[in-house]
């Protein structure tokens, strides 16, 4: 995390840009989610933060989709802009700017940057042979050339990879090559090509010293790049062929008739013309964020399979064209479903337009998603049963439950004001460290650690979910002489309930939109963490704020997708999402030495998460095993332990000293007050530290020992020593 002053801070941000040749789905919204939660949270500590998008409109896929739709690319890159826009719109993804690619900003800076890499004596023109279609009279993309496996036979294969042995491979190695966009048999031919020096020492020595400052962030993203990079003296970088030739859909290069700038040039520069289009709207100066002596901040949120072109080549381009470089890349992992890759047939390859047809809150998957980002390259996993357990649990459960539970009262029983007496001084021995958490979650936030932040969040709303327990409103309101009682316990739950929303905030805007509405508030800024809301303030009426997850709206969505994106009879073209999008984008000369080393990376984990079933039990061995609900009374470091916690745990009547090996992923001050679930009749076991009177049940991935642990934590409303049935 950057040490940045007090001061507001001046930041850009960026997303990757969707490309303009299919629909967002939800392996997509990962990284916009997870942007816009980051951006939300620096406006709302008073940062001047802008987030910017765009678009990604050329290359041959567009250009072919259109001609077979029978309409002009720019017709076709329109249409899909108003579908991307509405489906970031609808899942709450707030740009300040969404644009294109195909624009006069954009056509500007990468002429500019063209430009001033040739004066530099870092463009070369080279001759290269490739594929040529003589039917359609274009040259042929890797991605659309297809034939039988150079390694294994396969038919059928990609001219860059094989999908059946995973051999990497030029495409003049197929046998039987054809090409995907006419069915003809391709020739060989010659043609010039512009390129990018990225092997010239100046490249080198700058990219060894800025790709560390560059992903600083992310540990893993340097081993990596410096794995790309070698050693000192092993000049593995190649120079990257920035040019395609006509018919392409493109920006012409100056000077160079029938010659286009490639895609993945002019891609990455969209985000400085995006920036422009913002600066001549809203009085900005584009200088303030791009120049080379610029004291602003750039961050780009990019997945981990664009890493290569956004930490070496993009840098390396904007260096040597005198532009600032970024301050940060930041890489995310891949999403899966239920353990495994998104699945047509399975319906579980979900468009972000068939989630929110089929009803579904976006707010619960804005929520599920901070809950699994931790700032790290992990992969992360959709699992809908999880999904929607985690959803009614925590934000109905926990949180929602603390506002429908006091607001009554206030406005049956006070007409709708909270008490009359400054409560700071009660508040914080009632609600311990309610108030002071703002700067942990806030740090969390900070380190893009949104797993971190929400586990602290809902451990505080457990806290008040205790106070309610102990309090028990709803007796209170039974007896007159406990009026002034009932007034201070549900002025104390308001003011809690105002709090954990301005913590969510940025994961929830329009849920915390509604609750500022009926807190009738003015809209939540970090620094109203400090304070509560005023003596005898008025709320408004309270509406319920929130819906649970029905497992039928999950079956149909599934439904709903196994239908309509069913794969089709025949596809000449590659499919549009983001893997295959960027395999076929890769350039000539860099895709063999980067494709092989980028496979892994690209092709997903095998689904560790789903575990073998355990042999059947009967319904008697499982209730031979005593679970109860246990409340977190104390919590320790265990001295000369790495990994355990001694625990104090209450289970109604009762207490239990049990050691937990959870302490890579607990901090002990975070746990006591909260209810979790033990096996109160294991046998007791003694060990060096004391005797272990049970065990508390966490979830883990068995085949990721990084994955963390997560202990399981029982609906609001069980109470200590309830059996668990």
């Amino acid at each position: 995390m950057h040490d940045f002053p007090m001061t507001a801070r001046k930041i850009l941000v960026t997303s990757a840009l969707p490309y303009a040749n299919g629909a967002i789905h939800l392996g997509h919204l990962v990284e916009y989610i997870q942007t816009d939660i980051w951006v939300r949270f620096q406006k709302m500590r008073g940062n001047e933060c802008w987030y910017v998008c765009a678009d990604d409109t050329h290359g041959t896929p567009i250009m072919l989709r259109a001609e077979k739709e029978g309409i002009a690319p720019e017709q076709l890159i329109k249409r899909v802009h108003g579908e991307h826009s509405r489906d970031f719109a609808g899942f709450h993804v707030a740009f300040d700017n969404y644009h294109s690619t195909h624009s006069d900003e954009t056509r500007h800076y990468a002429e500019d940057i063209f430009k001033k890499l040739k004066a530099a004596g870092l463009i070369e023109v080279r001759a290269i042979e490739q594929f040529y279609d003589p039917i359609k009279q274009m040259f042929l993309p890797d991605r659309y050339i297809r034939g039988e496996c150079p390694k294994c036979g396969a038919k059928d294969q990609y001219g860059d990879s094989c999908e059946a042995c995973g051999a990497a491979y030029a495409p003049t190695d197929l046998k039987n090559p054809l090409s995907a966009v006419s069915g003809a048999t391709p020739e060989l031919k010659s043609s010039d090509h512009f390129f990018f020096k990225l092997s010239d020492p100046r490249c080198q020595t700058f990219l060894r010293r800025a790709t560390r400052e560059v992903c600083k962030a992310q540990p893993e993203a340097i081993n990596k790049l410096q794995e790309w990079l070698g050693e000192p003296g092993d000049n593995r970088l190649t120079d990257w062929d920035i040019s395609r030739d006509a018919p392409y859909f493109g920006f012409e290069i100056p000077d160079a008739p029938g010659k286009y700038f490639y895609v993945w040039l002019d891609a990455p520069i969209g985000y400085m013309g995006s920036f422009q289009n913002l600066c001549a709207r809203h009085n900005l100066n584009f200088d303030d964020y791009w120049a080379r002596d610029s004291k602003a901040e750039l961050y780009h949120f990019v997945g981990k399979d664009i890493l290569y072109f956004h930490a070496l080549f993009w840098p390396a381009e904007l260096e040597h064209a005198g532009y600032r470089t970024p301050t940060s890349v930041f890489a995310h992992g891949f999403l899966t479903v239920d353990g495994a890759k998104m699945s047509k047939s399975r319906g579980t390859f979900i468009t972000a337009e068939s989630y929110l047809a089929a009803g579904l809150n976006p707010e619960w998957l804005r929520y599920y998603f901070a809950a699994k980002l931790n700032g790290s390259m992990e992969d992360i996993d959709l699992s809908l049963d999880d999904f929607l357990n985690r959803v009614n649990s925590d934000l109905i459960g926990k949180y929602i439950n603390i506002a429908s539970r006091a607001a009554g009262f206030v406005q049956k029983r006070f007409g709708g004001e909270l008490q009359h007496q400054h409560l700071i001084d009660r508040f914080r021995a009632d609600m311990p460290g309610l108030i002071e958490a703002a700067d942990e979650i806030a740090a969390h936030y900070e380190a893009r650690d949104f797993a971190k932040a929400i586990r602290k969040i809902m451990a505080l709303a457990d806290q008040v979910n205790q106070y309610v327990d102990k309090n028990q409103p709803w007796v209170l309101a039974k007896n007159p002489e406990h009026a002034e009682l009932l007034h201070y316990v549900c002025t104390v739950l308001i003011n809690a309930f105002r709090l954990l929303t301005l913590y969510l905030k940025p994961i929830l805007p329009h849920l915390a939109k509604e609750a500022e509405e009926f807190l009738n508030i003015a809209p939540l800024h970090w620094a109203d963490a400090g304070h509560l809301l005023p003596p005898a303030h008025v709320i408004n009426a309270y509406e319920h704020l929130m819906q649970r997850i029905e497992g039928k709206q999950i079956d149909a969505l599934l439904a709903a997708n196994r239908e309509s994106l069913a794969p089709a009879t025949s596809a000449p073209t590659p499919e549009p999402h983001s893997q295959q999008r960027h395999a076929e984008h890769q350039q000539h000369v860099v895709q063999q030495e980067q494709k092989v080393k980028q496979a892994p990376a690209t092709s997903g984990k095998p689904p560790a998460s789903v575990a073998v079933a355990e042999p059947s039990i009967s319904i008697d061995d499982f209730a031979k095993v005593d679970l109860r609900i246990a409340r977190i009374a104390a919590a320790a470091h265990v001295d000369g332990a790495d990994k355990l916690i001694r625990l104090t745990l209450d289970i109604g009547g009762e207490t239990r000293q049990v050691f937990a090996g959870i302490k890579a992923a607990y901090d002990p001050a975070t746990l006591v007050g909260r209810l979790t679930v033990m096996v109160a009749n294991l046998a007791p076991r003694k060990m060096k530290f004391g005797m272990s009177e049970g065990m508390v049940l966490a979830a883990s991935d068995p085949d990721d020992k990084n994955a963390g642990l997560f202990l399981l934590s029982p609906d609001s409303g069980a109470q200590p020593g309830m059996k668990v049935k």
